[in-house]
């Protein structure tokens, strides 16, 4: 395709999104645009998936925080499909483990809802040109912050997981098949790494890293 037509063509898009009224509003913006429309949404990833099948968009916009699977297995997908597809994440979460699982996972950019209209608008042209803005200054310094702490382990997020479920230490033992003093070495190395002193605090960061999502 060349640059004119690249230029002229009208954006396809699709949407996943798991709220109407958010989908709805997506849409109604877009349209505004003369360059784009949205060609189909989905309320959940796994009828997301169905529909880029169906509809082979120009550029997705997918939440990550859907019912059933979520918007981050869903890019995989995907892209494992169809790699040259060109996904947005269109979240509210701004956590730095959320910004680095979605990149890692193969979106071309990260914008946040609340963000202004018009950085939507831009990140869907670009994208779409085959640039990778990637995401807001914001969203990105939060990407560089992630750089700076100490990695949590896969073993130590699911001791968190299991923490936010409210479970004890015998119960974490029990559910990962290991003896409490694991559990407690655990609970110490993620204490140290994320600078914290009891589980209420090993919560309220791990939230605001987005390492966890509470329900």
């Amino acid at each position: 395709m060349d640059n004119a037509r690249t230029e002229t063509a009208t954006i396809r898009i699709l949407c996943v999104e798991d709220h109407r009224l958010v989908r709805e509003g997506i849409a109604a913006l877009l349209g505004q645009q003369a360059d784009m429309r949205v060609v189909t949404s989905a309320a959940t990833a796994e009828e997301g998936i169905v529909q880029f099948r169906l509809h082979r968009p120009d550029v997705t916009l997918m939440d990550l925080q859907l019912p059933g699977m979520s918007g981050l297995d869903a890019i995989r997908e995907i892209l494992r499909e169809a790699p040259a597809a060109r996904v947005i994440v269109l979240t509210m979460y701004h956590g730095e483990e959320d910004v680095y699982r979605a990149l890692e996972a193969g979106a071309m950019a990260y914008v946040l809802k609340d963000t202004l209209s018009d950085d939507l608008i831009h990140a869907i042209r670009d994208v779409h040109r085959g640039k990778r803005p990637i995401a807001s200054a914001d969203v990105q310094s939060r990407l560089a912050e992630r750089n700076r702490h100490k990695h949590i382990t896969p073993r130590e997020l699911q001791v968190i997981e299991l923490v936010s479920q409210g479970m004890r230490n015998k119960e974490i033992a029990a559910s990962l098949g290991i003896s409490e003093e694991t559990v407690q070495v655990h609970l110490r190395n993620i204490y140290l790494k994320l600078n914290v002193n009891d589980r209420t605090a090993v919560l309220a960061v791990a939230v605001r890293r987005g390492l966890i999502h509470l329900k």
